[in-house]
């Protein structure tokens, strides 16, 4: 454990639980294997509970600190057209001046504010109480390097981004197909758009970019954030790989119904399969996918979430038991024939307990950064399935560039055959070996990074001497 005995530091959190999840972990690690002091300023909405209660993840050191702030209540600036990226950041931006409060009732005064995304607009906070100020992107590098260079490309190119003939060209890196581009650049007359460039512009003016990545998962990136003479003109503060930082195994929880049926399924047999706490498929889609899951005769868990996002009531949990009936959006009879070597969880799951377990051998997921991080840290070789914000630039870099994940070709509704093919080759052909070795690399150097001494304990500790002095 580090000195740090003396510090404290402010972590902002916008509001959602793929936001909070990062921060709590990087809270905690901080806490943890530096021994600093964390308070955790929250976000919260007045048209829903906190966050924190939502997403009852315990706090896992003394030293760690949630804040709720005052709701903020934007139903006045928005409407049903308004884009998630804009309602974080009015959400964010109408909290400033609780956020500036609470700082200044703080005793001991933090002495460094880190930040999310979407909390780049507290630099007048930081400036005013003269504390450092950093960035915290619990993303990969490629993503944050589009986003810092995204104010060039918006002066170089013309039209759409979706619309050019060309791969969208940033110094050093990888080219981003117009395809791939995060959600906020589909439309450049969405307020959205403006916001990102907003942030792209602002987040060099921090002191430091705190990435949720390591060196041998990225290295042509880290690189040009180092090395390329055009990216260090447009961020000229260092940018810190501490990763990877995830939520940690509980393992303590009771065994409950799925545990003990993943205890008695042989290792690496069984498919994962979940699209997180926002990933809701069309109707036409889960008929489809569960097909693909039957043709494929492979063993699976199946995290469902109805398509209208509605509640799922007490009789699913008895059908998804193996009681009679089917819901009207899986095939008729789907759970009776499936009975033996799949199993459903309406809704919500341990996600982290699941990935470790010894018999899941494949994960297929919307690849959000948080399920890419438990996936890799446990072995999982993916199927990538991006639905929305970056997702389809990390599923590309996690086909392309780190090689661990199989992704289907179709734009639209994924067939039940493509699906079919998928799995199987994921889970018992020699390609799925290959990422799932892959994976375990991956793992393996990543943890060596995170131990004492690793180069990510290295760099949040030169962060912290950094702040000390």
């Amino acid at each position: 454990m580090e000195n740090s005995s003396n510090l404290h530091v402010a972590i902002l959190s916008s509001p959602g639980m793929g936001h909070l999840i990062p921060v709590l972990v990087l809270g905690n690690r901080l806490a943890a294997q530096q021994n600093v002091k964390v308070t955790v300023l929250l976000v919260t909405s007045a048209v829903s509970p906190p966050e924190s209660n939502l997403l009852k993840l315990p706090l896992y050191h003394k030293l760690v600190q949630i804040m709720e702030l005052p709701p903020v209540d934007i139903s006045h600036l928005v409407d049903h057209s308004t884009k998630v990226v804009t309602q974080l950041c009015l959400m964010v931006r109408s909290a400033l001046p609780f956020i500036r409060s609470a700082i200044a009732a703080m005793d001991p005064r933090p002495e460094a504010l880190f930040v999310d995304l979407f909390g780049t607009e507290t630099l007048p906070i930081a400036a005013e109480f003269n504390i450092p100020k950093y960035v915290y992107i619990p993303s990969m590098a490629w993503f944050t390097a589009l986003t810092v260079y995204c104010p060039v490309l918006d002066q170089e190119i013309k039209g759409q981004y979706v619309d050019q003939p060309a791969p969208l060209r940033i110094p050093g890196c990888k080219p981003v197909r117009p395809e791939d581009v995060v959600d906020p650049m589909l439309d450049r007359n969405d307020q959205q758009y403006y916001e990102y460039i907003r942030m792209g512009k602002e987040i060099p003016l921090f002191d430091g970019i705190l990435l949720n990545s390591w060196e041998a998962l990225e290295p042509t990136t880290l690189k040009a954030f180092r090395d390329n003479g055009i990216l260090r003109s447009v961020v000229k503060i260092p940018v810190y790989p501490i990763g990877p930082l995830r939520r940690p195994v509980e393992t303590d929880s009771p065994k409950n119904d799925l545990i003990g049926w993943l205890d008695r399924q042989p290792k690496e047999s069984v498919i994962f399969v979940s699209f997180g706490s926002g990933g809701t498929l069309s109707a036409e889609q889960i008929t489809e996918l569960a097909w693909g899951l039957e043709l494929s005769r492979q063993r699976f868990v199946w995290v469902v979430r109805p398509p209208n996002k509605g509640r799922v009531d007490e009789a699913f949990f008895s059908v998804a038991n193996g009681s009679d009936g089917t819901p009207d959006y899986l095939p008729d009879g789907f759970l009776t024939r499936t009975r033996d070597v799949g199993f459903l969880v309406p809704m919500w799951s341990q996600q982290v307990e699941i990935l470790n377990h010894e018999a899941i051998g494949g994960f297929l997921s919307h690849c959000g950064w948080n399920s890419t991080l438990e996936s890799i840290t446990s072995n999982v070789p993916m199927i990538v399935w991006p639905l929305y914000a970056e997702q389809k630039i990390n599923a590309t870099f996690l086909v392309e560039e780190a090689g661990i994940a199989l992704r289907p070709s179709a734009k639209e509704v994924v067939r039940r055959d493509e699906i079919a093919s998928l799995v199987r080759k994921l889970m018992q052909g020699k390609e799925g070996e290959t990422l799932r070795n892959r994976a375990k690399q991956l793992n393996m150097m990543a943890t060596e990074g995170l131990r004492h001494g690793g180069t990510s304990h290295k760099l949040m500790s030169e962060i912290l001497a950094k702040i000390s002095s």
